[in-house]
């Protein structure tokens, strides 16, 4: 089969990558650090590219170079701590183009080219681990996108689902201006629950983990 890992150099995103290249799947990755992106191809021998995600002739070309796909896997995201008094456009922009527009896009052009029964994972948050202060911008891009993979799923049935993780245990704690909690999940954790649901014959709109 072959997968598309999209903010495959981020934690999530490189724990998917080696969890899928373990499963034999072919992989095609895509992600914001060019030097771990070569990094992770060099090690799994996946084709990758680079692509700017807010960019929707960007992402239109990265899937056109891709092909036909089997799994469809959106993990890119940002985050930054601020409150909305402090807030400045540009955080902002970064946070919606990483964590919706993306998606969007990633959807849009990536959905005509996936199999049959292919299986598309956009990577969500529980609300409840958002919602708190400094976050607006993070958890209402969330939430965007949680309705976004709702509808997308009543027009591709059966294809899309939204990834509900617990804490897990990534870089992007930092950008929040803290760490993780010490019941967080390591990566590999949610990237195997992932794995497991993408060859199964099972559907299902969620995927809590």
């Amino acid at each position: 089969m072959k997968t598309l890992i999209l903010g495959a150099t981020g934690g999530i995103g490189q724990a998917l990558t080696r969890a899928f290249n373990a499963s034999g799947e072919q992989l095609f990755l895509s992600g914001r650090n060019s030097s771990i992106l070569r990094e992770l191809a060099q090690e799994t021998g996946a084709e990758y590219s680079e692509a700017d995600l807010s960019r929707e002739l960007e992402v239109k070309a990265l899937l056109e170079e891709v092909g036909q796909l089997d799994t469809l896997i959106y993990a890119a995201g940002a985050v930054s701590s601020s409150p909305l008094s402090d807030l400045e456009s540009d955080a902002a922009e970064r946070i919606w183009n990483a964590n919706y527009w993306g998606a969007v896009w990633t959807l849009k052009h990536g959905l005509p080219r996936l199999a049959a029964d292919g299986k598309v994972y956009l990577l969500g948050a529980y609300p409840e681990l958002v919602t708190v202060r400094g976050m607006s911008q993070y958890a209402a891009s969330k939430a965007a996108l949680a309705g976004l993979a709702k509808i997308a799923a009543l027009e591709r049935k059966n294809t899309v689902t939204l990834v509900l993780p617990p804490a897990v245990n990534t870089p992007l704690w930092a950008g929040m201006g803290g760490k993780a909690p010490k019941n967080a999940l390591e990566p590999d954790v949610v990237a195997h629950k992932i794995l497991e649901d993408a060859l199964s014959s099972a559907y299902s709109a969620e995927l809590r983990i």
